[in-house]
């Protein structure tokens, strides 16, 4: 009889049975479903079994978290189901075909601009601040900026267009590299690429409106000639060329023989292509784009454009939820290479933003004596207040359907006051709240109204709504009914005695880095508490040592990028390296220790190649849970220090 045999088989019966499985898998915490049917998955009744801390979606896969004990667990029931476990990346595969051309498209577009959306934060941010210096009147009767009068924020709003021009113009570039990262072909020929469509031998894509056509440089070739255009800023054009670099690289590595490999290769790949992008793909590519922006821009300022804007601001956050929002990405960047550098678009998606977090800080309210639901409210609301929703979407809004709704009602209101009003934005990237940085100072008193509005609707809309709808035990106003805990087996793995000072549990830094709160882990797994309480770090090194004197529980043999450890007082540990690098395969991670090996703080037990992480696309936070507290009482994580691995306490329990 196994530990979770009960629980199996509910897990099995709930996911819809055996034969709604294509495919199944496991990390460090999760079993990865792809079904047949999604829809046969009752997630309530999921959520029902002792062992299951959560279930959720994501890219096509079917994702339960059971904790530390995922392998037995996994092992368990693969046994009873008689199903053979494959590899993640079988699993990726098979939830990529689970996926209509639709999802698929937009899946690879949210892929390309994923690595990209830092920048476009960043970017944004810089592009409103210097609005705030060197746009807005503040002084002198309204006739003088800060820009104006000193000396001082002239050279900085000047100084600061380096960074607004190399994220926002020279977007072509990075765009070319991730798509060529996303392939998996050769990124610094698609970086050579994409600085060829942007070279400051060629007239600007943003002047291009502005000048004449028989001023436009051209290169001459005698039989033909080719307008000698830049792509600042432009999208369709870009991803266009990527591609065809792409599928030229990789039709010639699969013809040529690889002793002549490295020299044909690039050279067959890149000069056919920049030849390509500069004479077919790249114009047609800039008709399409403008094509976009134009109908976009027509329907945001036509006499339908409340209509427009009531649709959009409704249906954004469902968008969100199915990825087909990476879309607005393409379109908003193509709207601000217009001749008017705006776009109407971006601010309906802040106001979105806003709307859904209104809703959650009225789940808050709601639910303030509920001590589990605020674990998730608090800081999906904070997130999404600053432009991150997908925390609040699949952790509160949908789960409960009424403030989802709310929400999109509230964002609905918002967007045809911004566009009615015809509020425009600078740039992109910046959501939520801190939007209105990006914002024309001009519309900066209608957009705070908008925000009003997106602020107070959800929020009373769900506040009365849930008033009538959430259960007393949703509210937390009486107590919930306990799991029952999962059979134990007799042979617990036993911690040895560690690190207790006159009764106090210390724990080490099991990285030297950045110590930060779990809420700013980028995985909602992990910021949500779903696995339980901890902290994470932001490395400066790249060896995990023990946090204390503990026995190995678990460990990751094929992907080696995190284990589990149990300590003194019956705590248990899990240290997760990185997010999402259970998808390298172990590449760029070395594994000290095995599964029941006793170690002393500060043995080594995980060597990581920070840069192999960064390369492959994920953060390199590292994740450190307290995933079972045993008999320790008092738990304190000690965050916003730089620690020392082995040295600084982050961790202390009586």
């Amino acid at each position: 009889m196994g530990k979770y045999e009960n629980d199996v088989k509910r897990l099995l019966d709930t996911v819809g049975g055996k034969e709604n499985i294509q495919a199944v898998s496991h990390c460090m915490t999760r079993m990865r479903f792809v079904l047949v049917d999604s829809k046969k998955a009752d997630e309530k009744a999921i959520e029902d079994i002792p062992s299951v801390k959560g279930t959720f979606t994501q890219a096509g896969q079917f994702q339960v978290i059971i904790g530390n004990d995922v392998a037995n667990f996994y092992n368990e029931f693969t046994s009873y189901a008689g199903i053979e476990g494959v590899s993640k990346d079988a699993v990726k595969a098979a939830a990529k075909t689970n996926q209509n051309p639709l999802q698929k498209i937009m899946g690879t577009l949210g892929e390309i601009f994923a690595p990209l959306i830092p920048a476009l934060i960043c970017g944004g941010l810089v592009l409103g601040f210097r609005n705030v210096i060197g746009e807005i009147n503040f002084f002198n009767d309204g006739t003088q900026s800060l820009a104006d009068i000193s000396q001082f924020w002239a050279g900085a709003y000047n100084f600061l267009w380096l960074i607004g021009e190399a994220v926002f113009h020279l977007l072509p570039v990075g765009i070319v590299w991730s798509i060529t990262k996303k392939m998996g072909t050769t990124q610094i020929l698609g970086i050579v690429l994409g600085l060829t469509l942007v070279s400051s031998q060629l007239l600007n894509g943003f002047s291009v409106s502005s000048t004449p056509v028989d001023e436009i440089p051209v290169w001459d070739f005698g039989f033909a000639q080719v307008e000698m255009i830049g792509y600042q800023g432009q999208v369709i054009a870009a991803m266009m060329a990527g591609f065809v670099l792409v599928y030229l690289e990789k039709f010639f590595k699969k013809i040529c023989p690889e002793v002549i490999s490295m020299i044909v290769v690039p050279f067959c790949s890149l000069v056919p292509a920049v030849i390509i992008a500069h004479t077919i793909v790249g114009p047609i590519g800039w008709t399409i784009g403008n094509a976009i922006g134009n109908t976009v821009y027509a329907g945001l300022t036509s006499n339908f454009r409340f209509l427009f804007a009531a649709v959009f601001g409704l249906l954004y956050a469902p968008l969100v939820m199915t990825g087909l929002h990476h879309m607005t990405n393409a379109i908003d960047s193509q709207l601000l290479a217009s001749p008017s550098k705006s776009t109407i678009l971006w601010p309906m998606i802040a106001l979105s933003n806003i709307a859904q977090g209104s809703s959650v800080l009225a789940m808050s309210v709601l639910q303030k004596k509920n001590e589990r639901a605020q674990q998730v409210n608090v800081p999906a609301c904070i997130s999404c207040y600053l432009g991150v929703t997908e925390p609040a979407l699949f952790g509160v809004n949908l789960k409960y359907v009424f403030p989802l709704i709310c929400g999109m009602i509230g964002s609905c209101c918002a967007a045809m006051i911004s566009v009615g009003f015809g509020v425009e934005a600078l740039s992109i990237g910046v959501g939520g709240l801190p939007g209105i940085l990006s914002i024309k100072p001009q519309f900066y008193l209608i957009f705070l109204l908008a925000m009003a509005v997106a602020v107070v609707i959800p929020f009373v809309l769900t506040y009365i709504v849930g008033s009538r709808k959430l259960s007393a035990e949703a509210r937390g106003l009486v107590a919930p009914e306990e799991k029952s805990a999962p059979v134990e087996e007799s042979s617990e793995v036993t911690a040895p005695a560690v690190n207790e000072v006159e009764g106090t549990l210390e724990l080490k830094a099991a990285l030297s880095g950045k110590v930060i709160p779990l809420d700013e882990v980028p995985d909602e797994v992990f910021s949500q508490h779903v696995m339980g309480d901890g902290l994470a770090i932001e490395p400066t090194d790249n060896t995990v040592v023990a946090p204390a004197d503990a026995q190995v529980t678990v460990v990751m043999d094929d992907s080696k990028h995190a284990c589990g450890l149990a300590l003194a007082k019956g705590m248990e540990l899990l240290i997760h390296v990185g997010i999402d690098t259970v998808d390298m395969n172990g590449d760029g991670f070395e594994l000290f220790v095995k599964a029941g090996d006793t170690v002393h703080a500060g043995d080594p037990l995980i060597k990581f190649d920070p840069q192999k992480i960064k390369a492959a696309g994920h953060p390199t936070t590292t994740v450190v849970i307290v995933t079972e507290e045993g008999d320790a009482k008092d738990i304190q994580y000690l965050t916003g220090m730089d620690a020392a691995a082995g040295k600084t306490t982050v961790i202390t329990a009586e």
